[in-house]
């Protein structure tokens, strides 16, 4: 049915727009009481056997929204409601910034890929921590903050905007994230380099505990596809010489060539990120090689071309305690995290892992023996 309506209406639209509409659709439904028990009911039946800890936090299951769905932390209610058991907003910026000219989001159809140039669009942080502030849940989720630099700050100033983001947000993350890896904001992915890295990372980690002391907030940081092998490898211990709590893998990819792009050249040609089905593989091989690196010092979260519960399996027994979603979404529809889900639980079933704990990293560690 959905796929039926996303080409008859959706694939005629503008994406962003239709993002709008449909965003608009998903936070009527989750604030309207009998129709979000009814949603919730269908859309996100728990699987006792996925229930997951990471980053010493309980989940329903380990398949939650990836940043970039709800910058403004809008509609936790409503993409908990559809079933994702962890919603990651943002990514939040110290000042709000109205992000990149539009046109500046791209349907490969052809591909089941997304090109972004969105450019963290959204309200700011102090704003941001304001809503979450006074949220009232409807569901339990776990909500992670995404966090990322200000467009007009310059890169000599960056650490202080991260540091005012994080003093103000916090306090309402379950655990934080810090991208340093959109190809849209000029200069951010300097930031990936170690020597800048470091004390990005050191700042915000003290930043949160200076914030929050009843406990001590989860950091993780999100890092692109495009880094080399070795550059992988830096970042990997470098988050464990730092403490962190894990790494995010990946982020979209400014790649084209290698992919075996199906879709008009024109569209391919867009500058952006791209995301879906083109980046799984290089995806799950940064995942792996961090897996093989760190092993179970860190959590991992798996991210990138995830459309189907195979995908996300295949992340698991790649080293990711929790996996993301995000492009899959527009394409699957409302039924995308239960159709996860429930091939999860049968894959589990018919593994020879009594939990998806035992699973995580097995295919990894046979490589690796």
């Amino acid at each position: 049915m959905y796929k039926l309506f996303f080409q008859l209406v959706f694939k005629r639209m503008d994406p962003e727009q239709a993002h709008h509409l449909a965003f608009r659709w998903i936070r009527l439904a989750a604030r309207t009481p009998v129709l979000r028990t009814f949603v919730a009911a269908a859309l996100a039946p728990r699987h006792e056997e996925l229930r997951t800890e990471a980053l010493g936090l309980r989940m329903h299951g380990p398949f939650g929204l990836a940043a970039g769905f709800d910058k403004n932390a809008v509609a936790i209610d409503g993409m908990s409601m559809l079933g994702f058991d962890h919603i990651e907003i943002g990514t939040v910026t110290g000042e709000p910034q109205p992000g990149n000219p539009r046109k500046r989001l791209f349907r490969l159809v052809a591909d089941r890929a997304l090109i972004n140039r969105m450019g963290f669009n959204n309200e700011g942080s102090a704003a941001v921590a304001e809503r979450l502030a006074a949220r009232t849940p409807v569901f339990r989720t776990t909500v992670g903050v995404n966090i990322g630099k200000t467009k007009v700050v310059p890169e000599a100033e960056a650490v202080g905007d991260y540091v005012k983001s994080t003093e103000r947000l916090a306090a309402h993350a379950d655990y934080l994230v810090v991208n340093v890896s959109s190809p849209n904001t000029p200069g951010l992915r300097n930031l990936q380099a170690t020597e800048a890295l470091r004390p990005l990372l050191t700042a915000v980690r003290e930043a949160a505990d200076r914030t929050v002391t009843d406990r001590r907030v989860p950091l993780l940081v999100k890092i692109a596809p495009d880094l080399a092998d070795e550059d992988v490898d830096a970042v990997a211990d470098l988050a464990v010489e730092l403490g962190l709590d894990g790494i995010i893998a990946t982020n979209t990819t400014i790649a084209r060539d290698g992919l075996g792009l199906r879709s008009d050249a024109s569209l391919v040609q867009e500058t952006g990120g791209l995301s879906g089905a083109p980046l799984k593989e290089r995806s799950l091989e940064v995942l792996s090689r961090l897996y093989a690196r760190v092993g179970t010092r860190l959590t991992l979260v798996g991210v990138g071309g995830i459309e189907n519960a195979e995908d996300a399996w295949q992340r698991i027994l790649a080293g990711a305690t929790l996996v993301q979603g995000y492009s899959a979404f527009i394409y699957e529809g409302p039924f995308y995290a239960r159709a996860i889900h429930k091939g999860l639980a049968a894959r589990l079933a018919a593994s020879p892992y009594a939990t998806l704990a035992e699973a995580v990293g097995a295919e990894t560690r046979k490589v690796t023996r």
